[in-house]
């Protein structure tokens, strides 16, 4: 009898990508739209940014602007350091990171395990304040420019949308149209890359971008402090086009913080506050556009990053 020849990869990298797609069944309120939650905590480090992070590196190489013996070189609140660390440990490649004591423990700890060299700047009080990612980026362009690097430089790298255009062409092998697509706001990359493909295909599709309401910049407020990692950088990202996206909203960040807990507890979706920040808003939009329509949201890295904090302490 022949054995069963098992599929598989031939990369690592080859598993970035091609996350499930579940419907909420419990927490959405009767007579609004249904809410799919794209589950980005299945790629390899647990988070949508390896799309962002291959993205980077494999255009880079492309144009031959990393070539084999350089550094790579960033600022992260973590969870993209995770995905390049992962990455340029695959591919070679010596990387330095520069981030902070302002972002959970299992991220600064993942990206050292991936071979990271890791360079923190000192935070006021754990909190990511409106100076803080400014003083992470001045950090690694001065280590950029001490040797043969490549800075990858998340927020102004246009590679990034590439990686991130994937998730939108995978939300469009859904069998179903869809009406609205919200999504929490670091760099933008992603929320500019699944617009970009959604509105090949619904151009009337309503795209808003998400942010903690205490620092609402895209909204037209004022820079403030959180604790939502990966959003609310406390200035609009180059990356961000308007024509791409048709609102903004601000949400509460113990609203974001109930609804994590309430999405692992009802839904089983284990995921972060940003996750429960994006799902806030899908559920805001399903409840506005009612029965018969689609809202898609994503829960972009998983729980597991958050449990040293008190996230899901009680």
């Amino acid at each position: 009898m022949k054995g069963v020849q098992s599929s598989g990869t031939s990369s690592i990298l080859d598993a970035i990508g091609k996350t499930p797609v579940v419907q909420l069944r419990k927490i959405v309120p009767e007579g609004s739209a249904d809410v799919l939650v794209k589950l980005e905590y299945f790629s390899p480090t647990g988070s949508y940014k390896d799309r962002m992070a291959l993205a980077m590196i494999a255009e880079a190489e492309g144009r031959g602007d990393l070539r084999p013996g350089m550094t790579v070189v960033e600022y992260t609140g973590g969870s993209t350091g995770t995905s390049l660390a992962f990455v340029c440990a695959v591919k070679g490649y010596r990387f330095k990171v520069v981030s902070s004591d302002a972002f959970a423990r299992e991220k600064l700890q993942t990206m050292k395990a991936f071979g990271a060299e890791l360079t923190l700047v000192p935070s006021e009080g754990g909190m990511i304040t409106p100076d803080l990612i400014p003083r992470m980026m001045e950090e690694a362009r001065s280590l950029a420019e001490s040797e043969d690097c490549f800075f990858t430089d998340q927020f102004s790298n246009a590679d990034s949308i590439v990686g991130y255009r994937h998730i939108g062409r995978e939300l469009l092998q859904l069998d179903r149209r869809i009406d609205a697509f919200c999504g929490g706001v670091g760099t933008a990359g992603m929320l500019m890359g699944v617009s970009q493909e959604l509105r090949l295909a619904y151009p009337e599709a309503r795209i808003v971008a998400v942010e903690p309401a205490s620092s609402a910049v895209i909204s037209g407020g004022p820079a403030g402090s959180h604790h939502i990692e990966g959003t609310g950088t406390g200035f609009v990202p180059p990356l961000l086009n308007e024509e791409l996206y048709d609102e903004a909203r601000g949400i509460d960040e113990a609203e974001a913080r109930r609804m994590a807990q309430l999405l692992a507890r009802e839904e089983g979706i284990f995921a972060g506050t940003s996750s429960g920040m994006n799902a806030v808003a899908a559920l805001q939009l399903a409840t506005e556009l009612g029965e018969g329509k689609t809202v898609v949201t994503v829960a972009v890295d998983t729980g597991l990053k958050y449990l040293a904090g008190d996230l899901f302490a009680t």
